[in-house]
């Protein structure tokens, strides 16, 4: 327990079941409001997808991507950040991973024609998508670091 009383947001080792209680349900609300990040970001991704050019679809959706990636990772990973930073790297070297795939070439390599996991996967290389990505993971560093605070 903090020095106010209440639990802290995440953290999953207990010394007695009022704690857990209290514990789980904040862990649950933690949950709920990543869900609901998870949801709002997937929304705006579709608009960005079906309406924007320019720019935005351009850059604004790569960014945008990797917060996604993290909120609906943290929704369904346990909530305490054992492994320090752990989940933004793995979501930005994944993410990294995937646009040098594109720049090999592999929807094309791979006879993908199916337009969705054309768009999902993407078929065009830029190193301007990687600090994109980078920027994107940005806020998802910063939530980790507040999490592990609350976790003390």
């Amino acid at each position: 327990m903090s020095a106010s009383g209440a639990a802290p947001i995440c953290c999953t080792e207990y010394s007695d079941k009022a704690y857990r209680r209290t514990t789980a349900m904040t862990n649950k609300k933690l949950r709920t409001g990543m869900a609901i990040a998870s949801a709002v970001l997937l929304g705006i991704e579709i608009l960005i997808g079906m309406c924007a050019g320019g720019w935005v679809r351009s850059y604004l959706g790569d960014v945008l991507i990797v917060t996604l990636l993290y909120t609906l990772a943290r929704t369904f990973l346990p909530e305490k950040p054992r492994y320090g930073l752990l989940l933004p790297a793995a979501i930005l070297l994944f993410s990294f991973g995937v646009e040098f795939l594109q720049l090999w070439g592999f929807c094309d390599k791979l006879g993908i024609t199916n337009r969705f996991l054309r768009i999902c996967i993407g078929t065009g290389y830029s190193n301007l998508d990687l600090l994109c990505y980078a920027a994107g993971i940005l806020p998802c560093v910063i939530c980790e670091i507040i999490l592990r605070r609350k976790c003390k």
